[in-house]
């Protein structure tokens, strides 16, 4: 699950790179450029949430540990 969870981030941080050179940054509201931020912010969420798992993973882990 921990090596699931480190290619998922992965993925996450080339999509939000990717996505991150596509805006326009002269007028970023535009149709291409505002799909890439939409993008660039989910994958964000993606690394947020999965790091979230990693770490409930590692609370779980100890506390079964110490019981």
């Amino acid at each position: 699950m921990r090596i699931l969870t480190y290619l998922l981030s992965l993925l996450a941080i080339v999509i939000v790179g990717f996505n991150l050179t596509q805006i326009n940054f002269s007028d970023p509201f535009e149709n291409e450029s505002y799909t890439a931020i939409i993008t660039a912010i989910a994958g964000g969420c993606a690394i947020l949430l999965l790091t979230i798992l990693r770490v409930v993973k590692k609370i779980d882990r100890t506390v079964k540990e110490k019981s």
